[in-house]
């Protein structure tokens, strides 16, 4: 009597328990979303995390808060600041500080599939320096230095048989390469104060995607470049190392200044490819005058303001800089608007809400990573 097969395949369904995790890394995940909200104010940052202990029981007796601020002192995170007022205060180091664009980066790209070599690479095939893993068969001009020698004999060995073994020409193989281009990208960050209008915080969200974004960038694509600049009644530029504390003011929207700034950066760079991206949330409202003053319209859209933005549009096409702009707001007549700024400058927009933000922007920036625009 045959034995019955008691083997089945199938799958097996356990609860998940989370990557363990010491007490002080469980809080510093916390601490570092925290310390986001906060603008880098550590002293209300750990009033938060301490909010959140009693309330969902983060600490035990054995690891408690005061331990954790002593682990943040001895780890490097905090360090010890006289303040302008002459009194002693905490403050975040550098090493915090690149910690959060970390943490921004897993948070918004980690889902997102990683490229192998690190890297942008255009779409035409060609002499390069990358390869791509395809093969085609050695013409004449190719370098002897592309030829894939474990191919070729391979091939040989095929065609000619170990016996009477004979590389020939028809024999040989190059393995495919690509160019690797450049990407010189200017973050422009709307910081008017309708940012944190209506009970909803923008600023947060576009701060932990410029952080990410350099994240990416400096680790990834070293040979890329990115200027951040915010503006508000003016435009400025901003240091990565200052994204943590980024706020905003009590600002109407001068985007002709932003993009007059940004353009001017861009002008200084080397790269071919040449990018703007610009998180906005609200409509143009500001101009700077000749004398200096102000000329401001918050009511409805003002086509003196309007049209100076459409000007600028259209000299960054001609500079070949296309300008994409990620619009976190819907109202049908904003979204006009960006839709003839869109077609003066032949660039992109998206009318997007703050969630998937992060994503939108990596995507198209890989995207246009791969473009070859001609100067």
């Amino acid at each position: 009597m045959k034995k019955e097969n008691t083997h089945r395949k199938g799958f097996v369904f356990t609860q998940y328990e989370s990557p363990s995790q010491s007490p002080f890394e469980k809080l510093f995940d916390i601490f570092k979303e925290l310390i986001t909200h906060t603008s880098g104010d550590f002293d209300e940052a750990i009033d938060w995390l301490k909010q959140l202990d009693e309330e969902y029981k983060l600490t035990t007796p054995d690891y408690t808060i005061e331990d954790f601020i002593e682990d943040l002192k001895a780890k490097g995170y905090i360090r010890e600041e006289i303040r302008p007022d002459g009194k002693k205060g905490t403050a975040i180091t550098a090493k915090t500080e690149r910690a959060i664009r970390q943490s921004a980066l897993a948070q918004i790209f980690g889902n997102l599939k990683k490229s192998g070599s690190g890297n942008h690479k255009s779409k035409g095939l060609g002499i390069g320096d990358e390869h791509t893993g395809d093969f085609r068969n050695y013409q004449f001009g190719d370098g002897v230095d592309k030829v894939n020698i474990t191919e070729s004999l391979r091939n040989a060995q095929i065609n000619n048989g170990l016996g009477n073994f004979n590389l020939t020409e028809e024999d040989l193989v190059v393995e495919e390469t690509t160019h690797k281009s450049q990407m010189s990208t200017i973050l422009m960050i709307d910081i008017s104060h309708s940012m944190i209008l209506y009970g909803e915080d923008r600023i947060t969200p576009a701060k932990k995607v410029a952080m990410a974004l350099a994240e990416l960038i400096t680790t990834r694509y070293p040979k890329d470049t990115l200027d951040i600049l915010v503006f508000g009644n003016d435009a400025w530029p901003i240091k990565i190392k200052d994204l943590p504390y980024l706020t905003v003011g009590p600002y109407h929207t001068n985007t002709v200044a932003g993009l007059q700034l940004a353009m001017d950066l861009l002008r200084r760079k080397r790269n071919t490819n040449k990018q703007i991206f610009m998180i906005t949330d609200g409509k143009p409202s500001c101009l700077k005058l000749p004398d200096g003053t102000y000329y401001k319209d918050s009511n409805g859209l003002n086509p003196h303001i309007t049209n100076k933005c459409y000007a600028m549009a259209q000299q960054a096409r001609k500079l070949h800089i296309p300008i994409t702009t990620f619009m976190i707001a819907q109202d049908p007549y904003l979204m006009q608007f960006v839709e003839e700024f869109t077609k003066a400058n032949q660039g992109k927009a998206f009318y997007t809400g703050l969630k998937g933000l992060g994503e939108m922007i990596f995507e198209d920036y890989e995207s246009n990573r791969k473009k070859r625009i001609k100067g």
